[in-house]
């Protein structure tokens, strides 16, 4: 499979993860273990946002097992299962979108508006999430980067010590493509950063289009549904 969806994943997860982040007082929209540090930090702290990161796990992952079923669902009537998997997360993009920007700001993050927001871009993300580790387990994760970069420096240092020449192909390539979904990822956390310092809650706009932009990869999710 070429770059261009892995990228594209790699770049809506770091743009989700960090303007939830930011909007909803600390919640990890896509790296949901994330929460458990930040709710701790609530706990002993005091400050507010401890229910909503406390339901991020449960929901993220009843939304994995209820998009596992699905598939099979799909994948027993003859649909295509990746495509319709990503229809289903752009229309949660874009409800979370509508309604943060319809609820926002979030002053207090555990008050029902930063709930709805938070719960709805955590099974958008739980749907990219089912999809990687369902469909797209050859290509590197787009919500993790700790493995990819450890993965880099492997590879890095791999080339440096010396490789015969088809192992180093292999390796330069495999280089090039988790490299471009950690740079795209990083891309996604500036860009979330830069538009919330500038339109608050409007920075959950751009969510839609990466995904509306996601499904017009029709050769690559083509290749990911085997046809």
């Amino acid at each position: 499979m070429r770059g261009s969806l892995p990228a594209a994943q790699s770049l809506t997860a770091g743009y989700a993860d960090t303007s939830g982040f930011l909007a909803l007082k600390g919640l990890f929209t896509s790296h949901v273990t994330g929460n458990f540090v930040t709710l701790g930090s609530s706990l002993v702290l005091g400050t507010r946002g401890a229910l909503t990161k406390s339901l991020a796990l449960p929901m993220f992952c009843l939304v994995v097992l209820l998009v596992r079923l699905l598939a099979f669902r799909l994948k027993a009537r003859g649909r295509p299962v990746v495509r319709s998997l990503l229809r289903l997360q752009a229309l949660l993009l874009i409800a979370g979108a509508v309604l943060a920007v319809w609820l926002g700001p979030f002053e207090d993050a555990d008050g029902w508006p930063a709930l709805v927001v938070g719960m709805t871009l955590v099974a958008a993300m739980a749907v990219q999430n089912a999809i990687h580790r369902g469909h797209l387990a050859h290509t590197p994760p787009s919500t993790i980067m700790t493995g990819s970069s450890t993965q880099i420096m492997l590879d890095l240092a791999d080339l440096l010590h010396g490789l015969r020449p088809e192992a180093a192909a292999a390796t330069r390539a495999r280089l090039g493509r988790v490299s471009l979904t950690v740079v795209a990822f990083a891309a996604g956390c500036a860009l979330a950063a830069l538009c919330f310092a500038w339109v608050s809650q409007w920075c959950f706009c751009a969510l839609p289009l990466f995904g509306l932009a996601t499904l017009m990869m029709r050769k690559d999710i083509a290749e990911a549904d085997g046809r």
